[in-house]
């Protein structure tokens, strides 16, 4: 039913979750899986000026030398994604680009031809439990596709 999955990640809790029904998805004979993680300019630019948490980024860093860098950064954090899904049988497509995530996410879904998007309801920004993210808001009010949204208390049976 759905051969082709979008997966937007951005390593939270609730993202993991949506791997776990992903996973599951291979069973009703989904195909494959494009992964995406999208760079916040924002992000990119605030790294690219000050140290930040775990990256201490000197205040030399060009925009460029960041962006790079957190580019490779990101990779390496989804290949061992990519690996899981492959040893369960998905052909997988790892994406890493930047800009809005909704925008790219939605650009990545007409791109790709996806058959449906699969996204955790609340991720690295979420400010308060009674809403919804507001990426996966976003995508829901502007996806021509089917989305699933995996909320953050939900369990894969």
């Amino acid at each position: 039913m759905f051969r082709k999955i979008l997966f937007p990640i951005d390593f939270s809790e609730t993202a993991f979750k949506a791997l776990e029904y992903i996973k599951h998805m291979k069973k009703t004979d989904s195909e494959e899986v494009i992964l995406l993680h999208v760079i916040h300019r924002r992000v990119i630019e605030t790294i690219a000026k000050f140290e930040v948490g775990r990256y201490e980024v000197s205040k030399k860093e060009s925009l460029a030398e960041a962006e790079k860098r957190i580019e490779i950064e990101r990779i390496e954090r989804l290949q061992p994604i990519v690996d899981e899904l492959e040893k369960l049988g998905f052909k997988v497509k790892a994406r890493v680009e930047k800009g809005v995530p909704i925008k790219s996410i939605l650009a990545v879904e007409k791109e790709e031809q996806v058959s449906v998007t699969v996204i955790g309801s609340h991720g690295k920004e979420n400010l308060t439990e009674l809403f919804m993210g507001s990426v996966s808001e976003g995508v829901i009010r502007r996806s021509k596709n089917p989305v699933l949204v995996v909320k953050r208390d939900s369990k894969v049976t």
